[in-house]
């Protein structure tokens, strides 16, 4: 006999309680770790499709190892410091950008740019600012011994863990579903292959998204010869998980630094924009239907709303854990809301019970034939 429907939820309350309560005390501690779980989750089907050619785990995740190790390396040696150079240059540089900016307006709307006018002074300070802040948080990032000392844990710890958690992952599943409560284990079983199918398709799917578009952009720019190229591409990249952001935010970006580079050079400044309308058919039409799939079940408000809360909340380890969260919490929301059509409260009491029955088998066939597909 299973439990009551209080009870469940009663101990179900207790567990998410305690997830948050772990994350809001731990929340520094636990980033290494989350770290190492999500590079491990995206490596699985790696590790699984090695052993599928003959490759045991060992060898599997080795290999795996070996190869993240070199591109990390190559990473480190070659884009890192060219990337936080240019960083620091481009706030450095931004007083200047703003006083062009400045001279530009008041050039061609000195009524609009008068010296005691809001804008004007807006964009006197605005620049100051952000070569006053934006300069010391990197320069402090880059040269506080703490930041130094965790970066270096991080570098080391994460590594460690995802080796682990890879090699041992399918024995953690399999462990996790033997755990499961035997009245409820087809369900959360269904829940939980759901959730691994929206974060399969955000995660690895958008992410593989992100880094491809980050370097075409990053190339691209570079290769035209726009200045600081390489810090758009990369936040055009980090940020197109939000769809239209990042080409919007780095689009606006990279013509904006053009316009001062190449003014009066209207050739170079229509190539900087054409990058970025290619970019946005590449990944419209062929990056987002083939890595992604047409419905991953995350809508851009609620995952932007996740990442703001969870964020706030929790801090840097929050935002992590957001977006598995707001998959998990969405697929629950939609459980529910199909549990509750089809129950009485919706249907009323003089539903029909044979109509609901064909309802119900037609649902399970649609959901059989979904996961064999």
């Amino acid at each position: 006999m299973s439990l009551p429907v209080r009870d469940q939820a009663k101990y179900w309350g207790v567990a998410a309680a305690a997830f948050f309560a772990v994350l809001y005390l731990l929340g520094d501690v636990i980033l290494p770790f989350v770290l190492g779980g999500a590079v491990a989750y995206c490596l699985d089907p790696v590790a699984d499709r090695l052993e599928a050619i003959g490759l045991n785990r060992i060898l599997s995740v080795s290999l795996i190892s070996l190869i993240g190790l070199l591109i990390f390396a190559l990473a480190a040696l070659l884009v890192v410091p060219s990337l936080v150079e240019q960083s620091i240059a481009l706030f450095k540089t931004a007083p200047q950008v703003f006083s062009d900016l400045r001279s530009f307006l008041t050039t061609r709307f000195p009524d609009l740019m008068d010296g005691e006018s809001t804008i004007a002074k807006s964009l006197g300070t605005l620049g100051e600012t952000i070569q006053s802040r934006g300069g010391e948080l990197i320069s402090s990032l880059v040269s506080s011994v703490s930041s130094i000392v965790n970066v270096m844990v991080l570098l080391v710890l994460v590594p460690i863990v995802a080796f682990y958690l890879l090699l041992d992952w399918d024995r953690m599943t399999a462990k996790v579903d033997d755990l499961l409560p035997r009245d409820h284990a087809p369900t959360i079983r269904h829940l939980a292959s759901e959730i691994d199918r929206t974060l399969a398709g955000f995660i690895r799917g958008q992410g593989t998204v992100c880094l491809l578009l980050g370097v075409f952009y990053a190339v691209s720019l570079m290769g035209v010869g726009l200045n600081f190229g390489l810090v758009v591409g990369a936040i055009a990249g980090a940020l197109t998980f939000i769809p239209y952001v990042g080409a919007l935010v780095g689009g606006a970006l990279a013509i904006g630094l053009a316009l001062f580079q190449f003014w009066g050079e209207w050739a170079w400044i229509g190539a900087v924009a054409a990058i970025f309308f290619t970019g946005q058919f590449l990944e419209g039409n062929i990056l987002t239907p083939k890595l992604v799939g047409d419905s991953v079940g995350l809508h851009p408000v609620w995952l932007i709303f996740a990442l703001s809360a969870f964020g706030t909340l929790f801090g840097f380890t929050g935002m992590l854990v957001a977006v598995p969260v707001a998959a998990a919490l969405g697929v629950v929301a939609r459980f529910g809301l199909a549990e509750y059509k089809e129950g009485r409260l919706y249907q009323g009491t003089d539903a029909n019970p044979t109509v609901a029955t064909a309802a119900k088998v037609a649902t399970d066939k649609t959901q059989e034939v979904r996961d064999e597909s």
